[in-house]
């Protein structure tokens, strides 16, 4: 792990589109800020560090992520304070997990402080585009890929780190009516379904978009062996208010150890809800629902951050679940997660990060 200060050339970009962007009409993902990260990896070391104006990089065809998958990434968010400061939320645990998912797709890690100071300084130069606005942020996506030029199954000896941002409001702005996936798997055991593996995503596409022209809008993937267990909802973790209880699948190879979910278990622990991380049987859901002891169920993701789930299908029964505007549990967690992020309750945890 490094302790320096990193050396970073910035460049502006004279020509801004931050004034012809209209922040009320903002689609996850498609507006992009002024300037990007980039960095490159070679002879062992990470090298190069520059923050340029956004568009197009030059690559070889041939390099190696393209034809063999290596290439993971992360996602987080920025926030506007009222006072104008903002924050980074959490850039630490994020940090860890990109190592994480580094290590099992064979490459480089990137220390956790040049990760930090790498977004950091990004978000210092963008932050003009973090909005103030409720409930909307700067989504901050790093992300690595192996750029040898030729043709071989092997780890890359080179590679790019780029980090992105932009400005983005509500993911989901529905109760989200969902299917549990039984026939087709996001992850298997032994694979890399607990890495942001680009292919883990490529994998998903099919099966949700045969969801969508179901009539659902997401999917809760289930385990690859027995299709016994709910594991995750869409891209994101999911949860379930069970009796009193916060349950959620364990993290395990197969499932995704989120960053808004750790934090929501730090929160229910904090007001003294028994939470039970384990493998949560589809069955026990149902029954649950059928018997109204399932008083809440959402996603957790740093994309959707809570999103209520309205009603869930097993084998084509529908069992439909409380209107979200009447559940304390998430509505408590949606409203305690903006006052910290949005610096409008303490910070207990030490999880914002100022810019």
């Amino acid at each position: 792990m490094t302790t320096e200060t990193l050396d970073i050339k910035i460049t502006k970009n004279t020509q801004s589109r931050l004034a012809q962007t209209d922040f009320s009409q903002l689609t996850f993902g498609h507006t992009f800020t002024d300037h990007m990260l980039v960095a490159d990896y070679a002879d062992g070391e990470w090298k190069n560090f520059e923050i340029l104006p956004y568009g197009p990089i030059a690559l070889s065809p041939a390099i190696s992520s393209l034809h063999y998958g290596q290439a993971f990434f992360e996602g987080l968010k920025a926030y506007r304070h009222a006072d104008g400061n903002v924050s980074v939320f959490r850039p630490d645990k994020n940090a860890a997990r990109f190592n994480k998912s580094a290590e099992r797709l064979c490459a480089p890690e990137l220390p956790v402080d040049m990760f930090i100071q790498s977004i950091a300084a990004l978000v210092d130069v963008e932050r003009d585009w973090v909005p103030a606005a409720d409930g909307y942020s700067l989504y901050i996506r790093p992300f690595m890929f192996a750029t040898d030029p030729y043709l071989g199954v092997v780890p890359s000896n080179t590679y790019k780190f780029i980090v992105l941002t932009c400005p983005v409001g509500p993911y989901f702005t529905k109760p989200l009516r969902v299917k549990f996936e039984t026939k087709y798997t996001r992850a298997a055991e032994g694979g890399f379904g607990f890495a942001k593996a680009a292919g883990n995503y490529a994998g998903s596409m099919l099966p949700s978009r045969k969801a969508v022209e179901e009539g659902f809008d997401q999917m809760i993937w289930t385990d690859s062996k027995e299709h016994q267990y709910a594991e995750e909802l869409g891209a994101a973790n999911v949860m379930f208010l069970i009796d009193g209880k916060l349950v959620t699948p364990s993290t395990r190879d197969t499932i995704l150890d989120g960053v808004t979910r750790d934090t929501v278990i730090a929160l229910a622990k904090d007001w003294g809800i028994t939470v039970e991380e384990r493998r949560v049987p589809i069955t026990e859901i149902v029954e649950a629902a059928r018997s109204g002891k399932l008083t809440d169920a959402f996603g957790a993701g740093t994309a959707a951050t809570i999103a209520p789930i309205g009603a869930i299908n097993y084998e084509g029964e529908e069992l439909t679940l409380s209107d979200p505007a009447s559940r304390e549990f998430s509505k408590k967690l949606l409203n305690s997660l903006n006052d910290i992020r949005y610096g409008r309750a303490a910070d207990t945890h030490s999880w914002n990060y100022m810019i």
